[in-house]
């Protein structure tokens, strides 16, 4: 039986860098491929990532070079190059990306060479064909880009500033908030991070992230290859882990931050401390309602690498529930898999989650159902509940079927508004508890 998609959770590569490319303030994408591939991909992630919008030039916007059947027989180089020159007269931009689609790609176009003639328009060119790969392919390829053609060498590191790579807009719905909470904590430590997405940020900012001393990687499959390029061309070394969520994971974060950095350990304590403190100070008003209602449950979560880790260690260490089930949607790498597999012998639970790997959703759901044993009309069965699923939209229907808890927090998201809600670090992870706990008591 040959391979098949069923309910993708991921776009193709040209989504993945549309949807960076929203992120970046004042950046107009210019799209060399048939026409609907820009309006489509970019509604996607307006609709599906919690309502975020097109952004600066984006949906219907987006400039496209709109090739038809003729193009495909003779070339379209002549037609992208009038897209160019119109965008440049009509939009007002800080930077100009032209991106590439299947079709294009295909038949031989090179959108890059052409778009290196209006360099000096602040104009770059990317291949992102769908077939490159995913969303996070199409991310990285931007980010790749720019970090190669837009941002300047520096031989002087500033030994407190990192760049923060592999939150990835759009796919990770919470990426603004995450990005604010990750960088006010570092600061507290003294560190100023580079985050392409983050408040404030701009075109003349990235161009100085050549300053940074690190980059660190939040995802196994997204970021890796923009801080390879950026440990190529600037000599930025780079460390990779875990998205961190709550106290235990937010200490190992700034101790590992602290140690590349040379950061006095005596701050470090400090600062965790404090924000210790805090969050258990929120946490602790919900403590006797948990325990009366005994809000403790089971976990399934199907996500992909970048929350399925970070998301069930929070839960299972800090609110004590069972993680029974893992299902990750974007490693396809056998020994990758093996080792974020590991990851979850870490937990303190004596219950260890079943860790899949798969990105077919029916697929998926067959293997929670496999993971407890069936009712074979017992007089005496014990159901898996009362159970919680963490996942995308997708998963509505399978936690119906459950009569399970549910959150949606990994794409698609379309049941949720988000504006700057986030997850990541001491005081995001208390958000997170209130939405799990919310979606449990909402029917009282």
């Amino acid at each position: 039986m040959g391979d098949f998609i069923e309910r993708s959770k991921f776009s193709c590569a040209l989504g993945g860098a549309l949807s960076t490319i929203a992120a970046i303030p004042k950046a107009v994408p210019i799209v060399h491929a048939s026409g609907g591939c820009a309006a489509a991909l970019s509604g996607t992630y307006n609709l599906s990532a919690g309502y975020r919008g097109v952004g600066y030039c984006g949906g219907n916007m987006i400039p496209t070079s709109n090739i038809s059947q003729s193009h495909i027989v003779f070339g379209g180089e002549e037609k992208l190059v009038g897209q160019i020159e119109s965008t440049l007269k009509y939009i007002k931009g800080d930077i100009y990306v032209v991106v590439t689609g299947c079709q294009t790609e295909i038949i031989g176009d090179d959108a890059v060479s052409i778009a290196a003639r209006y360099r000096d328009q602040n104009v770059i060119g990317v291949n992102t064909p769908g077939f490159l790969g995913n969303t996070l392919r199409g991310y990285d390829a931007i980010l790749s880009a720019l970090v190669k053609g837009i941002i300047t060498k520096k031989e002087q590191k500033d030994p407190k500033t990192i760049n923060l790579l592999g939150i990835v807009p759009g796919h990770d719905v919470f990426y603004r908030g995450n990005i604010t909470y990750l960088t006010e904590l570092l600061a507290k430590v003294g560190v100023k991070v580079n985050s392409f997405f983050g408040d404030g940020e701009s075109v003349e900012k990235i161009k100085g992230y050549g300053d940074a001393s690190l980059s660190i990687v939040l995802s196994e499959t997204a970021g890796q290859l923009t801080a390879k390029q950026f440990e190529t061309t600037h000599g930025i070394p780079f460390v990779t882990t875990e998205l961190p969520i709550g106290p235990k994971a937010s200490e190992r974060f700034l101790r590992l931050v602290a140690e590349k950095l040379n950061i006095e350990k005596e701050l470090v304590d400090q600062v965790v401390e404090a924000e210790t403190k805090y969050f258990y100070s929120y946490l602790e008003r919900i403590v006797d309602v948990a325990a009366d209602l005994d809000f403790q449950r089971y976990v399934a979560a199907f996500t992909d690498s970048y929350y399925a880790y970070p998301i069930v260690d929070f839960v299972s260490e800090e609110l004590g529930w069972i993680p029974h089930f893992v299902s990750i949607n974007d490693i396809q790498d056998k020994k990758k898999q093996e080792a974020y597999a590991k990851k979850f012998e870490a937990l303190t639970s004596r219950t260890k989650p079943q860790v899949i790997f798969e990105d077919k959703v029916g697929l998926a759901k067959k293997k929670l159902r496999a993971s407890w044993p069936y009712n074979h009309n017992q007089k005496y069965y014990d159901a898996l509940g009362p159970l919680y699923i963490i996942g995308s939209i997708v998963e509505r229907d399978l936690a119906n079927d459950y009569g399970a808890g549910f959150l949606t927090v990994a794409f698609p998201v379309s049941n949720r508004a988000v504006l700057n809600k986030g997850y990541a670090g001491f005081r995001g992870a208390l958000s997170l508890v209130e939405d799990l706990l919310t979606n449990l008591v909402a029917s009282r």
